[in-house]
């Protein structure tokens, strides 16, 4: 149950009243209260309209030759979704024998709207819940591999991979198996992302780049991370910089009594953020990384780049403990 509760600054201010040495102001139990009932509210309306697959959105982005993203309401993903794909499903493991018919939209169709840059060698999917897995371009130039909207003729409910689910065609293409398995098999998929971003990071008022991040100063951790997917499972060196000096050299005022939201890629956190206090980030090392490895190697999107949220293991478990974020895009404070 906890791990899909977002954590209001109300409910913070409870625990907080509780248990925390510092107590806040009357003021500032008035501040997050009002946060807090307008959050609850954005979360109501938006829960609402997840329950409906025509609020659904893809968004394709990348590296493309044009330098735009591509984005595609629920309306335009039915009228595309005209392919059948006949196959057996490894996850739903009560019927993993029956031959299911997915219609849906082949990714190699949507790739081509797209226009993908030459150099481009793999494409990464991400789930609503910050879910990834990524595939051969080839691969997906030839064979089916299918968005699919449904299954048997009936819309794909979210228990079971809905309202995008990504099918590969085991039964008609066996040798897929061998490459893909189970795991690969992506619900309620939100994003493509071809190839690997540029980084772009949304700080407050300010766009950041990877030039601007590499000339603040630069820290190096050495520690088994906290990513989910694709990274090594044990020490790895991670380069980076701290959130508070990405504040202090924007000139981004960091809020005494409050802190700072962290979003990714995933549509999962505008639900719920990652936060961290202004006192958290001067406790400990808390990073944008940047690079990782002996070879200070970019981060590929297919490792959640290129920057992710890490945090350093001297820093306190509330802190060390937490989500460890992939695909960061945005920064901003919160009172």
């Amino acid at each position: 149950m906890w791990k899909n509760l977002a954590l209001t600054p109300l409910t913070i201010a409870i625990i907080c009243q509780g248990g925390c040495t510092n107590q806040p102001t009357d003021k500032q139990l008035e501040v997050w209260r009002t946060e807090a009932i307008a959050r609850n509210a954005e979360i109501v309306a938006d829960n609402a309209k997840k329950a409906q697959q025509s609020q659904w959105n893809l968004v394709i982005q990348g590296e493309t030759p044009t330098g735009k993203s591509l984005k595609l309401n629920w309306q335009q993903l039915q009228a595309l979704a005209t392919n059948h794909v006949k196959t057996t499903d490894p996850l739903d493991i009560q019927h993993s024998s029956d031959l299911f018919d997915f219609r849906g939209v082949p990714v190699s169709a949507l790739l081509e709207q797209f226009t993908v840059a030459n150099h481009v060698t793999d494409v990464t999917f991400v789930s609503f819940d910050s879910y990834q897995t990524t595939l051969n371009l080839k691969d997906l130039w030839r064979y089916p591999i299918t968005l699919a909207i449904a299954k048997n003729d009936k819309p794909i409910p979210r228990a079971q991979g809905g309202p995008l689910y990504l099918v590969f065609p085991y039964t008609q293409y066996p040798q897929l198996k061998q490459k893909y398995n189970a795991t690969n098999w992506a619900f309620y998929v939100s994003h493509i992302v071809v190839g690997t971003e540029p980084a772009k990071l949304r700080v407050g008022q300010h766009e950041v780049n990877l030039a601007t991040l590499d000339k603040l100063p630069q820290v190096t951790l050495e520690q088994t991370v906290g990513y989910r997917i694709s990274w090594p499972s044990g020490k790895v060196k991670l380069y980076g910089v701290r959130l508070r000096d990405v504040f202090n050299t924007l000139k981004e005022p960091l809020p005494q009594q409050g802190g700072v939201i962290i979003r990714g890629k995933a549509p999962f956190y505008d639900d719920a953020p990652v936060r961290f206090s202004t006192k958290d980030l001067s406790e400990c090392d808390i990073l944008l990384v940047t690079r990782w490895g002996e070879s200070r190697e970019l981060i590929p999107a297919k490792m959640g780049g290129p920057v992710t949220l890490a945090f350093s293991s001297q820093c306190p478990a509330k802190i060390s403990q937490s989500r460890w974020v992939t695909f960061v895009e945005e920064l901003t404070t919160t009172p």
